[in-house]
């Protein structure tokens, strides 16, 4: 498929508005080459990016032809874990595994500037503290009067259609990924399961994943000897954060 096709392909109000080849390195030095597709008039505004990896193109003409869908992640910004390799999530083992994945079966890795489920950065940081005063990752989000999950897919589904993918294999343990992606016209055949990327210091927010929103994670198919204890420990200096309208103020 050329540019010049891409962008005559509309999604709603979306279309492509660049594309350009880049090679990807990873820090355990896994190299794969993508297509960076940028775009007009999305519907938040924000400058989400698609990666095609793989043999994309084939992969979307494949499925138009009814043939087997292109495998598709959308994957919403973490800083603290994509750049920064933070513990407390499982965001940027999930990256790195769906930049393989999809660029074996071919797809597309969709970026997303959502970061801390739509919140932002800083207001992540601050759930972050509340989390270690014993909160759960929803209740802090909830605690800082933000939704305990703020994140819309509708744009995920305007640059899947501006790429010519109406139908995917959809790889994430989020079943409201494929609820969403679905209400906006995308046909999801299917939902491949990321691996299980556990550790001491994401073991809470991970079984909290699969109890309260259902993810598919299947923490007990970790080997015991390589699965970590889940602790709830106070925080570490023994204050209590509370919301305030200049950010979180602490007692104690």
């Amino acid at each position: 498929m050329s540019l010049s096709h891409l962008t005559t392909v509309v999604a709603g109000s979306a279309t492509v508005r660049t594309r350009v080849r880049v090679p990807l390195r990873f820090a355990d030095g896994y190299s794969t080459t993508a297509d960076v597709v940028t775009f007009h008039d999305l519907a938040d505004g924000r400058e989400h990016l698609a990666l095609g990896l793989g043999n994309w193109e084939a992969a979307v003409s494949r499925a138009a032809l009814g043939g087997e869908a292109p495998l598709v992640r959308p994957h919403s910004e973490c800083m603290t874990g994509d750049v920064f390799g933070s513990e407390r999530c499982d965001c940027g083992p999930q990256l790195r595994e769906a930049a393989e994945k999809i660029s074996r079966a071919g797809g597309f890795l969709l970026y997303l500037r959502q970061e801390g489920r739509g919140i932002g950065l800083y207001a992540k940081l601050d759930a972050y503290a509340l989390q270690d005063a014993g909160l759960d990752t929803y209740e802090a989000n909830l605690a800082l009067g933000r939704g305990e999950d703020e994140r819309d897919y509708h744009v995920a589904a305007q640059m899947l259609l501006a790429l010519g993918a109406d139908r995917i294999r959809l790889l994430s343990n989020n079943p409201d990924k494929a609820a969403q992606l679905e209400a906006s016209g995308i046909r999801v055949d299917e939902q491949v399961a990321t691996g299980v990327h556990v550790n001491d210091a994401n073991v809470r927010y991970l079984t909290t994943k699969r109890d309260h929103t259902a993810h598919t994670l299947d923490l007990d198919a970790v080997p015991s000897a390589d699965r970590p204890a889940e602790t709830h420990a106070p925080h570490p200096f023994g204050v209590t954060f509370l919301p305030s309208h200049r950010g979180l103020v602490h007692v104690g």
